[in-house]
């Protein structure tokens, strides 16, 4: 039963995407990885891609909820994001995203697998 609540609840994913003043990604990143450190309950993974040979960046955060993501924003978070504004070129967009199919390599390779026989 466990397995059919947790489709029941979905996980929230929080984008952001933007642009940082040239040569500054790397204290961006150093920056990111600060703020992400002081997620607690309800984090559960996250990611920073960097578009190769620009200053571009797409930022993935996954929580367990939204409840979890609101409740993580705290003061040293806030103090981080301070420092981190900025370095963008324009404030970056910032979306929120309901996680609804998730697979991973073992699960694609069955479904490959599962394909081929029809």
């Amino acid at each position: 039963m466990t397995d059919f609540n947790d489709c029941l609840n979905h996980r929230i994913a929080q984008v952001a995407i933007g642009e940082f003043h040239a040569g500054t990604f790397t204290e961006a990143k150093r920056l990111y990885d600060e703020a992400v450190s002081t997620y607690g309950e309800g984090f559960k993974e996250a990611y920073l891609l960097q578009e190769q040979g620009t200053d571009k960046g797409i930022s993935v955060i996954l929580w367990d909820s939204e409840d979890s993501m609101k409740a993580n924003v705290n003061d040293a978070y806030k103090s981080i994001l301070k420092k981190l504004l900025p370095l963008f070129v324009s404030p970056p967009s910032l979306r929120t995203y309901e996680v609804v199919s998730e697979v991973r390599a073992s699960e694609a390779e069955a479904l490959e697998a599962e394909a081929s026989k029809v």
